[in-house]
């Protein structure tokens, strides 16, 4: 760490983000003495430092914990560790960053701007939610008590098993997590708002002709009701008609896409129509030499906890060789 002209410290790498993405990162660049700098974020995106872990009751897919975790614990985890071999981790989120100079610039929202001679950008990406009565967080509202945004998250636990399950979109994503959710409930209906699908037609054909699958073409869920626990039906409204029936219910999964935290970027990086990250195939290598991205911000097919750590792994690494080639 040295100062720059402006009097900004300047860091071997910094840590744009904080999931298993970012702490991987974070890991693996102290373990090789690189001294990273994290800004961890402060509910960023609406998400607490950690990400959107940090919103899943229990995780039961991720290597070494038999038994499960919790969101918020595995992510404490993460936290302590990064830490333990060194990492300097700000509770603060990025507001932008400059790519056009070297170092690059990192300004915080707080004001703890600095230098990096290398970035990782982890930011991740959250799951869009529709504001339904009874979906939300809080006192009589039923997030991950039954509502979820990741079916392959959150699917198999058992307050979901052998009870009807909702979901809510009409695009691939939907389909995928209908049908993945058909392992577990005792039947899958998912609800649309236009009277076709968006999906592809191969995804179409395996829901319509899956025998656990129903479809409501044209429908809203409008209320999640439940009994203070968990999830027990939902109201759903025929927007042609505008009538509204109660149907039993173990959960409820929005499939609606996700969005990028990459904003903060203002269109430094190439990114895709969607705004995730676009990274050389096989690598962590952005637009951009010097920074690199992992996790869910360059992730839009997988979203999983453990590829985000490996991608964060892989960053890790090719910025350990990125930094070795600028000193030959």
């Amino acid at each position: 760490m040295v100062e720059n002209g402006d009097g900004l410290e300047v860091h071997d790498v910094v840590i744009i983000g904080s999931g298993p993405a970012g702490h991987t990162s974070a890991i693996y660049t102290a373990r090789a003495e690189l001294k990273p700098v994290m800004y961890e974020g402060f509910l960023a995106a609406g998400v607490a430092a950690g990400g959107q872990l940090t919103t899943t009751t229990d995780v039961e897919n991720f290597p070494g914990f038999p038994d499960g975790i919790g969101g918020q614990e595995i992510t404490d985890l993460f936290r302590k560790q990064s830490v333990r071999f060194g990492t300097k981790v700000l509770t603060e989120t990025v507001k932008s960053v400059d790519l056009s100079v070297r170092p690059f610039l990192v300004r915080g929202e707080y004001g703890t701007d600095c230098r990096a001679k290398s970035l990782i950008v982890s930011t991740g990406a959250t799951a869009k939610r529709l504001d339904i009565p009874g979906a939300g967080e809080g006192i009589g509202q039923y997030w991950q008590r039954g509502v979820s945004a990741c079916a392959v998250c959150d699917g198999a636990a058992p307050i979901f098993r052998e009870k009807p399950l909702f979901v809510i979109g009409g695009g691939d994503s939907a389909m995928e997590e209908a049908l993945f959710l058909t392992k577990y409930g005792s039947e899958v209906v998912i609800v649309h708002r236009r009277d076709e699908l968006r999906a592809s037609k191969i995804m179409q054909r395996r829901a319509v002709q899956h025998p656990k699958i129903r479809l409501l073409y044209s429908s809203a869920v409008t209320e999640v009701l439940g009994d203070g626990a968990t999830v027990k039906s939902v109201r759903i409204k025929d927007l042609k008609t505008g009538e509204e029936h109660e149907e039993s219910a173990g959960g409820l999964f929005f499939a609606i896409g996700h969005e990028p935290s990459t904003k903060f970027l203002d269109g430094q990086l190439e990114l895709d129509s969607t705004g995730y990250i676009i990274t050389t195939p096989g690598t962590t290598q952005t637009s951009v030499p010097g920074v690199f991205a992992a996790g869910d911000c360059q992730d839009k097919k997988w979203r999983q906890a453990i590829t985000a750590a490996g991608t964060g792994c892989m960053a890790a690494l090719e910025v350990e060789h990125y930094l070795a080639a600028l000193s030959d």
